[in-house]
Order: C-alpha cells, then structure tokens, then sequence
C-alpha cells in the first residue's frame, strides 16, 4: 500500500505543478487583458486634476452650423474641426487596435478553458482514483483494523510483534491521512480550474463586446466628422490667398538649414530629426502615415520607422508610450505633446524649434516649440 501511495503523491505532485503553471497562464491572460485596458484608457487621455474638466476633441459636440464667413471667425472654426476630425482619427486607430488585442486575448481564453476542461476531467478522475482507498482505509478502521499504537503493543504475543503492529498502525494511519489530504487537494484542483478559466473567459468576454460598441460609436462620430472634413477641405481650398497665407502661418513657421540642425547631432537623433526634416513640404492628410503624406502621429511613426524602430501610432499614445520628458529637458528626437488629451504631437530638432504635420492645407514645418499649449513629451 505504501508503494501504492508513493506512486499517486507523484502523481499530484506533478499535476500541482501544472495547475500552478495554468493558474499562472489564465492570470497572466487576465493581466494582459486588464493592461490592454489600462493602456488603451491612457492612450486616450491624460488624467487632469479633479477640479478641470479637460476638454476631449475627440468626444467633444461637433459644430455643424453654417462656417463663419469673417477670416478669423473662420480660422478659428477651422482649426477647432480639425482637432476633433485628428483626435477621432487617432481614436479610431487606438480602438481597432485594442479590438483585434481583445480578440486575441479571447482566442487565448477559450484555449485555456478546454484546456482546464480536461485538467479538471483529470483532477475528477483522481478524485475517483483516491476515493476508493479512503473508503478502505475508513471501512478497515471501522472493522477495527486500526488501532491505536498502544492498544496494538498490548494485545502483541512478543516484542517483535509489538514493534510490527505499531508500525502498520502508524503507517497505515499516515497513508489514510495522505489520501485524505490528496482527495482535498484533487477536489479543490477541479473546483479551481473551472472557476479561473471561465472567469478569464467572460473578462475577455466583455472586453471585446466593450471595444466592439466603441468601434460602433465612432464610426458614427467618423461618419459625422467626414462631412466636416468635406467642409475644411472645401473652406481650405476655396480661401483667398491671404486668407490661405494666414492658414498657412498660424502657427509661425520658421526657415530652418537642415543641414545645420543635423552636424554634431547623435547618430540616433540625427536619424530620426533627419527623417522627419527630410518630409518638409509634404501634405497633411487625415490617418496618413507616408511616405507621401502625413498627420502629425503619422509623420513621428514614419521617421521612428526609417530608424528601424517602432513606437505607437496615434498621438496620446506616442506621449504615454515613451519616457516622460520635461519642457527643460527636451533633446532632438523627442516627441512633444500638445492640447489637452495630447491632439497633436511634433518632433523637437533642438534649439526651441519642433518639426510636424499641422493641418489640412498646411505643408510639413518647422515651428516654435511653444506656438501651441505644451501638455508633455516623451523620449524613445
């Protein structure tokens, strides 16, 4: 019997060891799932204090009524649209993002609830493998098979026997105990399985419907925001030349020597400003990433690109995805955040001076890194 024992405490020790490494993985599928989450949250905006409400371009009410007529008014509706036609852009690349992580994550979740179907269906059936030698053990002590040590030594016929009896009682008191605590063990394993896995399931559940009504919501607002688009690009076009000019310089653009921005710069920033510098002129256009035409998330991923690296794709989470840099400590290369929620990112070439794609209309330029409401940077 004890060569019996042995051979199944093996046994459990090795599926304890898998239900420890399938807890680990349906933990590690909920953590992914929960920080998908997290980072989606954060991609989207940056958490204000609690007594400001922070304005979000890309939920905010848009303005159908009839464009302004007067050159300010106009400009000033223009530049309003076309934060929210970017920032929803951007929403909607973050979102598809997280929809397809959600699915992913529900291909993994469904995986690990057949896979915990069968390690349950093998815990059960060591539930009934252990059953039965409890049922002897308890109906042989029940029968007196059993009894206690010194009982046993009393009713010996001589010393040797008496040693032999206190042995088989302890032993065989030990090997009940055992089962028992096996029996437990196997029944909580079952129980634990199940449970992790489906709870993984329905986390993976509802992050995927949540994600799928976000997709529904803004394609409605992206719908709404395309006929705006219509209506900036119809306005661009259609100004006089001053008013273009004006358009064009709101934000003061700048002459730069490229050449002098890049001597003596690192061989990384070099690279990187040197992309993007190397776009100057280029088109703005919405969700564009190049090489042709860009909008300002997109021209930051296609210079990271030419360098071989990968960083994220809209603006807010380009601010969230890097290390956090301070107005004082910026560098050629980091990506600056403006607007509250982070709208709108450009690229710091050094001596207070950024690179970015501004707006429909509007070429590839070289600004102040203060002509717009600075709200962080980040370092890749």
């Amino acid at each position: 019997m004890t060569s019996r024992y042995i051979a199944r405490h093996r046994a459990a020790t090795m599926h304890s060891v898998r239900t420890g490494q399938f807890l680990r993985t349906a933990a590690g599928i909920g953590l992914s799932i929960g920080t998908a989450v997290a980072g989606t949250s954060v991609a989207q905006a940056d958490p204000a204090p609690a007594e400001e409400v922070v304005e979000d371009p890309a939920s905010s009410p848009v303005d159908t009524s009839p464009l302004p007529t007067d050159a300010d008014g106009l400009l000033d509706r223009l530049n309003e649209a076309s934060r929210q036609a970017e920032a929803t852009s951007d929403r909607v690349v973050d979102n598809n993002a997280a929809l397809e992580d959600a699915r992913v994550l529900l291909d993994r979740a469904n995986e690990a609830v057949t896979r915990s179907a069968e390690d349950a269906d093998a815990a059960l059936a060591r539930v009934d493998e252990v059953r039965g030698p409890v049922t002897e053990l308890s109906q042989a002590m029940y029968r007196g098979a059993t009894v206690d040590p010194v009982t046993a030594a009393i009713g010996a016929a001589s010393p040797q026997e008496a040693i032999d009896r206190r042995a088989y009682s302890s032993a065989l008191n030990a090997t009940r105990t055992a089962a028992v605590e096996e029996l437990e063990d196997a029944l909580t394993d079952a129980a634990a399985y199940r449970s992790l896995a489906l709870r993984t399931k329905a986390t993976a559940d509802f992050q995927l419907a949540d994600y799928g009504q976000q997709q529904i919501d803004l394609a409605a607002r992206t719908a709404e925001l395309d006929s705006l688009k219509e209506q900036i690009s119809t306005a661009v076009d259609g100004m006089s030349p001053e008013q273009k000019q004006r358009w064009v310089d709101r934000n003061g653009p700048i002459d730069v020597d490229v050449d002098q921005f890049l001597n003596g710069a690192s061989a990384v920033s070099s690279g990187v400003v040197g992309a993007a510098l190397s776009k100057l002129g280029s088109p703005y256009s919405w969700g564009a990433a190049g090489p042709d035409a860009f909008d300002c998330s997109g021209l930051m991923y296609w210079a990271y690109q030419q360098m071989g690296k990968s960083i994220p794709r809209t603006s807010s989470a380009q601010i969230a995805g890097g290390t956090p840099v301070t107005r004082d400590q910026l560098q050629p290369g980091d990506i600056v955040g403006y607007f509250s929620g982070v709208s709108h990112v450009g690229m710091y070439i050094g001596d207070g001076k950024i690179v970015h794609a501004s707006d429909y209309g509007i070429p590839v330029q070289v600004v102040s890194v203060d002509s717009m409401p600075f709200a962080g940077a980040a370092r890749y």
